[in-house]
This record gives C-alpha cells, sequence and structure tokens, in this order.
C-alpha cells in the first residue's frame, strides 16, 4: 500500500477512527459488526494490528502515522521493536536498512548479547556487528561483559538512533 492509496482515504480516516494512546477507536458504525467506540482491529501473526477498510486491511500503525504527519513513508519502524505499541511517539519513518538495525535479539542467541557468540577454535567471545548487508568484524575478547561493551559501541556509531541492544 503506498501514499497514494492513503490519500483517498486522509478525512475518511479522521471520519472513522478516533486515537487514543496508541489505540483506534471507530466513531462510526460502518458494518454490523461494528460497536461505537470500540477498539479498531485485530492481532495480526506477525503482531502487527490489522484493520478492515472497506473490504481492505490496513495496518493500525501506518493509519496512524498517516493521521498525525499527514504523509506515510514506506517504512514505519517501531522504536521500541514492539509492533503493538503504536503510539505516535513510537512510530517512526525509516529505511529498510535502519528499521533491519532495530530488531532484537534472536531467539537461538546462546550468550544472551546480540552480535557476541562464543568462538570455540579460539576459546574467545567473538564480537559482531552488521551494517549495510556486511558483517563486521569487532575483535575476539576474553570476557563476555568486554565483547558486549564493544559491540555496543560499535552497533551505536554505525546505526546511530536505530541502534537497539537487545
Amino acid at each position: 500500500m503506498d501514499a497514494k492509496e492513503f490519500t483517498i482515504f486522509a478525512e475518511e480516516l479522521h471520519r472513522l477512527f478516533q486515537y487514543k494512546d496508541g489505540h483506534l477507536y471507530w466513531k462510526i458504525r460502518n458494518s454490523n459488526r461494528i460497536k461505537i467506540g470500540s477498539q479498531a482491529g485485530t492481532v495480526a501473526k506477525r503482531g502487527n494490528i490489522n484493520i478492515n477498510i472497506n473490504k481492505r486491511l490496513y495496518k493500525a500503525h501506518r493509519i496512524i502515522f498517516f493521521m498525525h504527519h499527514k504523509y506515510l513513508p514506506p517504512i514505519i519502524d517501531h522504536i521500541d521493536g514492539n509492533p503493538l505499541n503504536n503510539r505516535i511517539e513510537n512510530l517512526r519513518p525509516a529505511t529498510e536498512t535502519q528499521n533491519h538495525h532495530n530488531v532484537g535479539i534472536f531467539k537461538n542467541n546462546k550468550s544472551g548479547v546480540k552480535g557476541v557468540c562464543w568462538d570455540k577454535n579460539k576459546k574467545k567471545w567473538l564480537a559482531r556487528c552488521c551494517f549495510q548487508y556486511k558483517i563486521h568484524h569487532i575483535g575476539t575478547f576474553d570476557s563476555l561483559e568486554e565483547a558486549s561493551k564493544m559491540v555496543k559501541q560499535y552497533r551505536e556509531f554505525l546505526h546511530g538512533n536505530f541502534a537497539r541492544h537487545e
């Protein structure tokens, strides 16, 4: 869905919804299942909230961003990484790369520190960081704490405001 499709709905969105604390509430009843004042949308498999408007699904965070800023960037990033937190303060425009920088720690991470793993050949902690689809080797360290500190510093340098450590 691009911004052109959304501009058709600019006034319509304000007519349909009231925004409050990161949620949208129906202001009018446009189907039998909708109650005025009820929260709009359902949680999708990926965790985003989808809202059905005229038989089309829209993501709640995109509607909220558009209602507040009057434009729609290609990608909207949830600053805290929580797709259910659609407070306007938690939404920001991003590039695809910036959005990837703000990804949390993977479930299969065994060190508990993003970007750090145990190198069993060297018997040291290996620190790495990805930037522009390239893996940057930061170094190997004797302690997990030292590797953690260095990868965090490097990530903040490369990723700026989109750096996410957990």
